[in-house]
């Protein structure tokens, strides 16, 4: 199989694992692999994660959604902000991209995402939030370093034990997420090919029908 041509012209780069790329399983992934090939567009590859063992990873898609998308104390926003932020830590540029454009999409700021990934502390985000993030990177960074203390500042600065729950939820999710695309060669795309994907996504979720 010949690399996906790309949007803007440009052949998409080979992931790191061609038996993975090159062997999809009849699955929803399938389908969106398929129709973006033979339309000549670009596409987020993470799809072939999923579609190499499709009766597995439809347990991880529908996890993801749950998270994610469905309704939870935490809003989504701040659930996408959380994975951007966790993915910029890891410095994974796929899931960096993609969740900074589903962040923005849901918190109407592309600005706003970007500054709060790169100087959290001189960002325009609440302060109730900063601390949650600054939590976020304490797991991802100093994980041996994470006590009941924590939690417990999180508790006095009005977070409950359901919203620091989905809090570190997600950064542990896309502390796997980051390891499972970066370390198989997963490739970022356009900047208006994650906005495009982000649009669906933030609308629809994580769930491919």
């Amino acid at each position: 199989m010949q690399p996906a041509q790309g949007k803007t012209g440009v052949d998409m780069p080979r992931m790191f694992l061609p038996e993975v790329q090159d062997n999809p399983q009849p699955s929803p992934y399938f389908e969106l692999i398929r129709s973006a090939q033979g339309s000549g567009q670009e596409y987020w590859q993470i799809w072939h994660l999923f579609a190499f063992r499709a009766e597995i990873t439809a347990h991880l898609a529908r996890f993801t959604h749950g998270i994610m998308h469905e309704p939870s104390p935490l809003s989504s926003g701040l659930r996408e902000l959380i994975a951007a932020y966790t993915s910029y830590i890891n410095e994974c540029e796929f899931c960096t991209k993609s969740h900074v454009a589903i962040a923005a999409e849901l918190l109407k700021s592309e600005d706003l995402v970007w500054h709060v990934l790169r100087d959290l502390d001189g960002s325009s985000l609440p302060e109730k939030e900063k601390a949650l993030l600054r939590y976020v990177s304490k797991v991802t960074k100093s994980l041996p370093q994470v006590t009941e203390a924590d939690s417990k500042t999180l508790r006095d600065i009005g977070w409950t034990d359901a919203q620091i729950y989905y809090a570190l939820t997600v950064c542990s999710l896309f502390n796997f997420y980051n390891r499972w695309v970066t370390a198989s060669g997963v490739h970022a795309v356009s900047h208006e090919g994650h906005r495009v994907r982000a649009q669906v996504m933030a609308q629809s979720g994580y769930i491919r029908k």
